[in-house]
């Protein structure tokens, strides 16, 4: 090799490097996400509403993506079990957590004995469904409307009792806020998730419950419980003949409650965006919208930071009402 021809060979070893090196870069390229199962935690036991809402959306996103969506049912401490968890998890997106309205009245009851911020340590990616909260009595408490409710519950003080899927859960909020602004006094009974709660009131082991309509819907339209008022501010469409506690003299009194997907803080903002893209596509399907109102649901979405507007500000607002009501968790 001549001394001329040096340059020329080097550029061309240096060519060839660039060009060998092109595959050992793309083979260190993460995997699209998701490359392996999906884990979807669900803070209540099997059957209940919030495990419907996660099982519909699991389905939907194993379709959509060609991974499955592993619904993982963590019941216990009023779904600090599940959201602990997923705090705790790696930002991979592949440990997600489906939440209710309740995840957000944690802070409120367990300042002291949580390892998460309700806010702070999760992502918000979507709500998926909101569903009326609904009195419902039982068997045990034959009453044909919230005025003759209200008149056994004043004639007994503190011997009526109401279930609810857990202390500090949104029917324990609702159900609160309610003998609060009625002046009434009624036993708790803490259950760990709305299914066991159900299947009580409908034994006739409690009298009633401030219930997302959701998690009592079939039982009510098949008779087997009474719906007396519902807590939004116009009539259910799947129950048009209850009606509201503002038309039978409750005022100002409303209490919806929401479904919705949460990732670990700092998950990938190329997964979040996959993870909206899913639940709109989720929410805006007919047969979607179909399953939540059969269900006493209606598919609604609220996403990124507009979600997690929605958190920090009902963070602060159950903190108050829990404050003004000295409401603790039992």
């Amino acid at each position: 090799m001549t001394r001329r021809e040096t340059p020329r060979c080097a550029a061309a070893t240096l060519g060839m490097a660039a060009c060998l090196a092109v595959p050992l870069q793309t083979q260190a390229q993460p995997q699209a996400w998701p490359a392996k199962p999906v884990r979807l935690l669900v803070g209540f036991s099997a059957g209940g509403p919030t495990d419907v809402v996660a099982r519909a959306f699991a389905d939907h996103a194993a379709r959509a993506l060609g991974q499955p969506f592993i619904v993982d049912n963590k019941p216990g401490a009023n779904t600090i079990l599940a959201a602990e968890a997923v705090a705790a998890a790696p930002a991979d997106g592949y440990t997600l957590l489906l939440g209710a309205t309740n995840h957000t009245m944690i802070p409120a009851l367990y300042s002291q004995r949580v390892k998460f911020d309700a806010v702070r340590s999760f992502a918000p990616v979507c709500s998926l469904a909101v569903s009326p909260t609904v009195l419902v009595v039982g068997p045990s408490m034959p009453v044909k409307s919230l005025g003759e409710f209200l008149r056994t519950v004043k004639s007994e003080p503190g011997k009526r009792t109401y279930a609810t899927p857990g202390a500090g859960s949104s029917g324990h909020f609702a159900s609160a806020q309610f003998t609060r602004l009625t002046g009434t006094s009624m036993n708790h009974i803490p259950y760990k998730g709305a299914a066991q709660a159900t299947a009580d009131l409908l034994g006739g082991q409690v009298d009633s419950s401030f219930a997302t309509l959701g998690s009592v819907l079939g039982q009510v339209q098949s008779g087997k419980l009474r719906a007396l008022a519902v807590a939004s501010p116009k009539r259910s469409a799947l129950l048009p003949e209850v009606p509201t506690f503002e038309e039978e003299g409750v005022k100002g009194y409303t209490a919806d409650a929401w479904y919705g997907l949460l990732a670990p803080a700092r998950t990938p903002p190329e997964v979040l965006a996959t993870l909206r893209r899913i639940a709109t596509e989720f929410v805006g399907t007919p047969a979607t919208q179909e399953k939540l109102r059969s269900l006493g649901m209606e598919g609604r979405n609220t996403c990124g930071e507009a979600f997690g507007a929605q958190l920090t500000s009902e963070v602060r607002l159950y903190g108050d009402l829990a404050r003004s009501l000295d409401l603790k968790a039992e």
